[in-house]
């Protein structure tokens, strides 16, 4: 496993930020020191390609690949020994991995090589928060000590009373609600989470509030506003904001007081994040957590101080001043975060594997990044967190902001995996969410979030439909005369000499689409049917799919289809919804008045991928006999029966209508 797999673009956004306003700023009396040539990227996907952007901005070049094991974390991004060998001049250890591996860092600092992120004596969470309790920085109230005995963590969660919660940070978080529970919910944090991080108690409506801050090895120490972290499922983030909505001026001014509290109280050097614990009904707010890295949700600290977080991390490890002081940063405007996922939101959030057939983001521009390592062909892996990309917009106040991230996810597309696009669609247009009544959760209280499995509307099974028997059509075109309305590029027009149909499926419902002339009729399992009259659509082809104009009761849609071959499905985008359906694999039939006696048929119009058997071969009940594809999607012929095939009617590449034979096929004889 190499550190880097890919590389991405980064959005351009309008920042502030330049190698040259940072030597600018420094005064005349100080000496700013020469970046790095050449630094290893101790990480992988979006964040890697992140950090590459940024070094190549300022001229910096960066090991692109290096080899360091296989694909499992433990065999390659966690063997730090192979990393410090690298030769590198410095090393960005970006986010997860190795970013908070204080013996990382000092072994970095023996070997000689420039560790970009805080020293190695920053990486106790533990200690951080003694060092707040003294340095007068509100903390959760709770246990914050390294005795771990589970009868003394017992007695500490008494003192402080239930509920409690064990664990921190979504991994082996428990919340335990009385003592009879204590001891199976510490056994079941430790077990995820390889230790406990104590005891604290636990608030019914938090928010998560977190200030970014940053500091240099001068002494100077600032912070970049907040954000809030609050919407999150399985106690880890999906949403993230700047600034947190609806903060008291004064509260808003404490958390960055604070914050910068805390990073001098531990000499804090680099980029760093300060996270609270807030109170919705009060505002009143505890230190929960010092995060010594690079955050993932930097994006939107970014877009409303016009900053860039990586350039600074840079020129702190160099050895320079920040480039900017406290009185210098202005927060502007609103900007959100959304993260999108490879899982299951039906199943709990289930992270999801597989091939991404198809991966279409939003275009890019000052008010919209797309921050991602993966793109369409990629495999989301079982190694690593399941994260597609972090799509961050701005706009010049909250609800502006939301409008452009609306927007954004209605373009987002993606096909080969179950994501979470659909849920974050819903959740940015929930009327909570707009009114910025967020909390940790959020989630759980808005079962609307999760619909039913509901019927489909019949425009949009209308436009599945439609899409199938448009690219059976595009298949056949080359096959017809130039006269023939089936070869127009186009758009299809629908044969009047007779009907075609496709059933698909969606969310357990059936559906059959049958075209006849300009009409398109849907019927359902239950026998309701809806009829579309003079429909006139417009099919435009590309690789895996394509994009059906069509006027369907009064209403003009434009949708993208996607197929997926390895799954017979046929997926649409209209108006930002995404929906799913499944053609159901096609079975081979025995036609007597297709072909000769006992052939094989093609069951719908199609073109010959592979031929698995010559003619004369002796085969088994069930064995392949010809590979096909129809509508983007492949389908295996099998024998119906043990027998013999006696003649094959056609060649790889070539294509065949429905119901033509594709092998004769006798069977064999029985004996009793």
């Amino acid at each position: 496993m190499s550190i880097l797999r890919g590389y991405s673009r980064l959005a351009p956004g309008k920042r502030r930020y330049s190698s040259a306003a940072a030597a600018t700023a420094i005064s005349s009396a100080e000496e700013r020191k020469p970046l790095f040539d050449k630094i290893l990227i101790a990480n992988r996907g979006e964040i890697a390609c992140r950090i590459m952007h940024t070094a190549r901005k300022l001229g910096i070049k960066t090991v692109a690949a290096y080899l360091i094991g296989k694909a499992a974390v433990s065999e390659s991004y966690l063997q730090s020994g192979k990393i410090i060998e690298s030769g590198a001049q410095a090393v960005h250890p970006g986010y997860g991995f190795l970013s908070e591996n204080a013996t990382f860092a000092d072994e970095l600092a023996d070997a000689g090589v420039t560790f970009i992120g805080p020293p190695g004596k920053m990486g106790s969470k533990s200690e951080s928060k003694r060092i707040m309790i003294e340095a007068g920085v509100p903390v959760v109230p709770g246990y914050h000590g390294e005795q771990q005995d589970a009868g003394f963590l017992k007695e500490k969660a008494a003192e402080i009373g239930y509920p409690a919660v064990l664990g921190g940070g979504g991994k082996g978080m428990r919340i335990v609600r009385g003592a009879d529970e204590f001891d199976m919910m510490l056994e079941a944090s430790r077990r995820e989470a390889m230790k406990s991080f104590g005891d604290q108690k636990y608030l019914e409506t938090p928010r998560h509030v977190e200030v970014q801050i940053f500091a240099d090895s001068l002494g100077n120490a600032v912070h970049l506003f907040e954000r809030d972290c609050s919407v999150q499922r399985r106690h880890q983030k999906i949403i993230e904001e700047a600034p947190a909505p609806g903060l008291l001026p004064e509260i808003r001014r404490m958390l960055g007081e604070k914050a910068v509290q805390a990073a001098k109280a531990v000499g804090y050097v680099g980029a760093g994040t300060v996270e609270f614990i807030m109170d919705c009904n009060t505002q009143e707010f505890f230190f929960m957590e010092m995060n010594t890295r690079l955050q993932v949700e930097h994006p939107v600290t970014e877009m409303v101080t016009g900053t860039d977080l990586v350039g600074w991390q840079l020129e702190v490890a160099a050895g320079n001043r920040l480039p900017q002081l406290q009185d210098e940063i202005q927060c502007t405007g609103h900007a959100f975060e959304a993260r999108i996922y490879a899982e299951n939101t039906d199943t709990g959030f289930l992270p999801d594997t597989g091939r991404l057939v198809h991966l279409r983001a939003p275009a890019e521009s000052p008010d919209v990044r797309v921050e991602t390592g993966v793109r369409a062909g990629d495999t989301i892996s079982v190694h690593y967190d399941p994260m597609i990309a972090k799509l961050v917009v701005r706009g010049s106040d909250r609800r502006e902001a939301l409008r452009v991230l609306r927007k954004a996810l209605a373009e987002y597309e993606v096909v080969g995996v179950h994501t979470n696009l659909g849920f974050l669609r819903r959740l940015a247009a929930s009327p909570d969410f707009a009114a910025g009544d967020v909390e940790t959760g959020f989630i759980e209280k808005h079962p609307e979030l999760f619909p039913t499995k509901q019927a489909v509307p019949a425009d949009t099974v209308a436009l599945a439909g439609l899409a199938l028997l448009a690219n059976t059509a595009a298949q056949q075109a080359v096959r017809v005369d130039s006269l023939s309305p089936w070869a127009a590029t186009d758009s299809f027009c629908i044969n009047t000499a007779g009907s075609q149909s496709a059933e698909i499926t969606s969310s357990d419902h059936t559906y059959k689409v049958t075209i006849s002339g300009n009409t398109v009729s849907v019927a359902k399992a239950d026998g309701a049917v809806s009829t579309f009259e003079d429909v006139l659509p417009e099919w435009t082809p590309r690789e895996n799919g394509g994009t059906l104009r069509v006027l369907l009761g009064g209403r003009l849609c434009s949708a993208s289809v996607v197929f997926g071959q390895k799954d017979h499905s046929v997926s649409v985008f209209d108006q930002g919804t995404a929906t799913t359906f499944h053609v159901p694999q096609p079975q081979y039939v025995e036609d007597e008045g297709a072909g000769p006696a006992g052939s094989v048929a093609a069951p719908m119009s199609c073109k010959i991928v592979q031929v698995l058997v010559e003619k004369g071969a002796v085969v088994e009940k069930g064995a392949p006999l010809v590979l096909l594809e129809a509508m983007k999607m492949e389908h295996v012929i099998r024998a119906p029966s043990a027998g013999t095939v006696t003649d094959v009617y056609y060649k790889v590449g070539e294509l065949v209508d429905e119901g033509k034979s594709l092998v004769a096929f006798e069977a064999a004889t029985t004996t009793e």
